[in-house]
């Protein structure tokens, strides 16, 4: 909490001048995309929606407490033109700049955010930890940008859709082989692996991809070596596959705002593995987090 304190102070000393995305995962204690992660699931918002509304939310004051003209505000706010500004404050004011200095006017405000512990007990949690030996995954993988944007397919569960879409899904389950022997029997051959090794400020690597073992035919494919590693695993409930998306979220949003804030323990960079079960009619999921015991050290910047 204090890590995520520090860097929101970082993002609002910066609204109006250059933010530096290696500077704030530095700030934070892990990656760009962990950030951009963890941001997400306790606040219930993007990092790129909050500082828009709050960059917003200042241009609002700055034009009814001075004379400043409307171009000079866009480039004090990073925004390419006035065009530009004008129209993302009217999407959020419901009013144009020139008519948000009329007296009277109704205006919104989004406050700064607050990050506290909350523990509140109502519902359990199921975890286990287990401490694995190296092993290798191979598959297709993507470079993300952590804010979203990007070329098509600029997110992982796009990518997840085009490799339905076009049989490298098929394929890459056709070449895996055999489950490899600390992989449970029951699991399906495809899973997920996300921010395993280190990429360009902004980016985070993501691949689809299966375990390697005896029987794996990895010609043609990314092969990532994932370390020897202490993991907390969050399973899930069966569930019917249409709400994946919604599960891993949940799951993701427990992690962060409960889970590891009241725990031993800190996440391993930003790594964590989707390991996938079920049938063609019900899911099943478990998220693996890489993590280590803490060491009594102490976060801050300057």
């Amino acid at each position: 909490m204090t890590r995520m304190r520090l860097a929101l102070d970082y993002v609002e000393d910066h609204l109006t001048g250059e933010l530096s995305s290696d500077t704030l995962a530095k700030i934070a204690g892990c990656s760009v995309y962990n950030y951009y992660r963890m941001f997400s699931f306790l606040t219930d918002i993007s990092l790129a929606e909050y500082i828009r509304r709050r960059k917003l939310t200042l241009a609002a004051i700055d034009l009814q407490s001075s004379d400043i003209k409307v171009i000079d505000l866009a480039m004090k706010y990073g925004y390419d033109s006035p065009v530009s500004f004008s129209r993302a404050f009217q999407a959020l004011h419901g009013v144009t700049p020139t008519e948000a200095r009329t007296e009277g006017v109704t205006l919104k405000a989004y406050p700064r955010i607050s990050f506290r512990i909350s523990v509140t007990g109502e519902k359990e949690m199921d975890y286990r930890i287990e401490t694995k030996e190296a092993f290798q995954i191979f598959g297709y993988e993507g470079i993300f940008k952590a804010d979203g944007s990007g070329a098509y397919p600029n997110t992982p569960h796009e990518l997840w859709n085009q490799n339905h879409a076009n049989g490298a899904y098929e394929k890459l389950a056709s070449d895996a082989g055999d489950l490899p022997p600390f992989v449970r029997r029951d699991l399906c051959k495809i899973h997920g692996a996300c921010d395993y090794r280190q990429t360009e400020p902004g980016t985070f690597a993501y691949m689809q991809c299966a375990f390697k073992s005896t029987t794996s035919k990895t010609d043609g494919y990314t092969v990532v070596d994932i370390p020897a590693q202490t993991w907390v695993i969050f399973p899930s409930e069966k569930f019917e596959w249409d709400r994946v998306v919604d599960i891993c979220t949940a799951i993701n949003k427990r992690f962060y705002s409960e889970w590891l804030p009241t725990s031993e323990y800190e996440q391993v960079n930003g790594m964590s593995l989707e390991v996938y079960g079920g049938d063609a009619e019900m899911g099943y999921l478990e998220l693996w987090f890489a993590v280590r015991k803490i060491q009594n050290c102490r976060g801050g910047y300057n």
